[in-house]
């Protein structure tokens, strides 16, 4: 191209782009808004039922995430910061002031946390200091958490991919659509339940449709979602990291 031929190209494309500012003052130019879906992977031009499928298929069918933020449930407000995948994974969880590390092994669960953690708060405690003792030597120690024991489902539910994105990727209510947005940097589409209401969803239009956060419904928190497909190592703790206590954890 010559350079007279550049001059006018660039000429034309500088007179587009002033029309196009005359018409966002309200002068009344027409026909200069562009596609949001140009150059996206396309769910942004579906219906929300649709989208919401692309979203949850895409989440099931990759390996790895990372799930970070905060969960309501039971009266009891989690901060969550996972990196999940099928085989296990690794993290903490924040808990009435209190934060613990979770890591999952294949069927292996380790539970790590301080002293404070594995006192006993309900007064039983008794003179000696046994509580005190026993709490000592756990701390900062990967406590193998018994399969038997009621804590293994509770906190392995904390590692389990597939369980924990079923659970949250959920919106109440009838489904629609709020627009284009942007989350970290990435362009996105947000689905609603009952208009905001039941929640909502901001879906990738880059690449694949991964959810990338999620605002649940009645205030029950807000989780982001990351490093999708991004593998991750998972290691048994060394045996001098480890304490098994058998069939049942201690009391906390």
């Amino acid at each position: 191209m010559t350079a007279i031929a550049q001059g006018r190209t660039h000429r034309r494309a500088a007179l587009v782009s002033a029309m196009c500012a005359l018409a966002v003052t309200g002068l009344g130019l027409t026909g200069c808004s562009e596609d949001p879906d140009a150059g996206t992977n396309g769910v942004g031009k579906l219906a929300a039922d649709e989208i919401q499928a692309k979203t949850r298929a895409a989440a099931a069918a990759v390996d790895a995430v990372r799930l970070s933020g905060t969960v309501v449930a039971g009266g009891k407000s989690y901060r969550l910061d996972m990196s999940l995948k099928s085989d296990g994974a690794t993290g903490s969880v924040t808990a009435e002031g209190g934060t613990f590390h979770l890591l999952r092994v294949d069927e292996e669960l380790y539970l790590k946390a301080d002293a404070a953690f594995w006192k006993h708060e309900d007064g039983t405690s008794d003179d000696t200091g046994s509580d005190s003792a026993a709490a000592g030597k756990l701390d900062d120690k990967y406590v193998k958490v018994p399969t038997g024991d009621p804590s293994y489902k509770k906190f392995s539910g904390f590692t389990d991919k597939d369980l924990l994105l079923d659970s949250v990727l959920t919106l109440h209510g009838s489904l629609g659509k709020d627009g284009h947005h942007e989350q970290a940097g990435v362009r996105t589409i947000r689905i609603t339940g009952d208009g905001g209401s039941g929640g909502t969803l901001d879906v990738s239009l880059e690449g694949k449709p991964y959810p990338l956060r999620l605002v649940r419904a009645g205030g029950a928190g807000t989780l982001t979602f990351s490093a999708w497909g991004k593998d991750f190592a998972l290691k048994e703790p060394a045996e001098s990291e480890t304490v098994d206590y058998g069939k049942e954890l201690p009391t906390s």
